[in-house]
């Protein structure tokens, strides 16, 4: 079956992560992405972090699956011509470039709604289009920074620490998702063209919004708790052989704490006052720690969590990045996935984290720059392969 965004077409205009990682979901779930990249150079990302000179690096790879590459060099007047021409038969334009970048290449959303009426433009910003810092430009680092997640992040009385899960980035890419699906319903009710934009720091926010309770409780900034975030004792234990991930993430919730005193072998602690409440084991965080500790040494993080899950406990292996790659569950569920591709070499990539019963859209190699310029063109605008071949010689392609 066709994936559920079949017949829908984006001219991405995005790099890096934030955009990319937003067209990409579009894409697993079938809709027709076409990257527009500069000729020569392309998305930053395809020589960032790169560790072969004549292959895409994989901070390109993992953002850009079943996308369709064509280069257009938009600082030229034929260049814009040919965009606004692909707009024209597109549904969404997306961009991520820096403030003012969009008016600098005469593309702003009065162009492009004049080129396509039904349009729906998405612009994704740092910190938006409006505002004293809309001129500001932002990178992963610093939507951290502005939206509140670094000074949550780390131990109490140490400084503030980046979150590795890139919040900032491909947060503001869920968000961007989101808002364009919202954008085509309203688009498609109404008849009128659409613009949505989305500001990283915006999307940071939203995504602190159980952090900052405790902020709307006291009036004071969330502080920074380390491994226990909630109060109480640490939710990450460790566990045998000792190593730097050898640790399980639990939840003391309900009974679990009776429970875990019968395996750590401190039945004679059950029903103490000292620790039978949460309020009671907060007081005493360093000693829970050491009663639980004192069992999950003995055993390894997944016979922890083996035996804690089947006994309906929340339980969870920290599982490193290498670890994560070989997980069977993830791998049941198609989010690791194995790549064939012929141009770079086989490897795994993240799948799509969207599953929608009858979406059987294969996961397919990201496009080499320019790959399918010469198919958009002749396919899309009815252009001939001579003529492609002159505007390649003209620097334009």
């Amino acid at each position: 079956m066709p994936g559920p965004l079949e017949g829908i077409r984006i001219v991405d205009l995005t790099q890096v992560q934030a955009g990319p990682s937003c067209t990409q979901l579009f894409a697993f779930l079938g809709a027709d992405v076409i990257k527009i990249e500069e000729p020569g150079v392309g998305d930053r990302t395809r020589r960032e972090m790169a560790i072969r000179d004549d292959v895409d690096s994989f901070y390109f790879i993992v953002f850009n699956a079943n996308k369709r590459s064509v280069t257009l060099n938009l600082k030229t007047q034929r260049g814009r011509e040919l965009l606004l021409k692909l707009v024209e038969q597109a549904d969404i334009v997306v961009e991520n470039y820096g403030p003012g970048q969009m008016d600098r290449f005469g593309l702003d959303f009065d162009v492009l709604k004049n080129a396509n009426p039904r349009i729906v433009y998405c612009a994704i910003k740092g910190f938006g289009t409006y505002g004293p810092n809309a001129h500001v430009k932002s990178f992963e680092h610093i939507a951290q920074a502005m939206g509140g997640a670094m000074s949550a992040q780390g131990e109490p009385g140490r400084q503030p620490n980046f979150v590795g899960a890139g919040i900032g980035d491909s947060g503001t890419g869920l968000h961007a998702a989101i808002g364009m699906l919202a954008a085509l319903r309203q688009r498609d009710a109404t008849g009128q063209p659409q613009r949505i934009e989305v500001s990283m720091q915006d999307g940071v926010l939203n995504l602190m919004r159980a952090r900052m309770i405790d902020t709307f409780n006291s009036g004071l900034p969330a502080e920074r708790k380390g491994n226990a975030p909630w109060g109480g004792p640490p939710l990450i234990y460790p566990c045998k052989p000792g190593g730097t991930d050898d640790y399980i993430a639990i939840v003391l919730a309900g009974d679990s704490w009776d429970t875990i005193l019968a395996l750590a072998d401190r039945a004679d602690l059950i029903g103490d006052p000292r620790y039978a409440t949460h309020e009671a084991r907060a007081e005493r965080p360093d000693e829970v720690a050491e009663i639980i500790s004192a069992w999950t040494r003995t055993i390894t993080k997944h016979e922890a969590m083996q035996i804690l899950t089947e006994l309906g406990i929340a339980a969870g292996a920290v599982q490193d990045s290498c670890e994560v790659l070989q997980d069977p569950h993830l791998k049941a569920r198609e989010m690791v996935i194995d790549i064939k591709d012929p141009a770079r070499g086989d490897y795994q990539v993240i799948g799509c984290p969207i599953k929608v019963d009858g979406n059987d859209v294969p996961v397919t190699p990201p496009p080499l720059l320019g790959e399918h310029s010469e198919e958009v063109l002749t396919t899309l605008l009815g252009m001939s392969s001579r003529e492609v071949t002159k505007l390649r010689e003209g620097g334009v392609v």
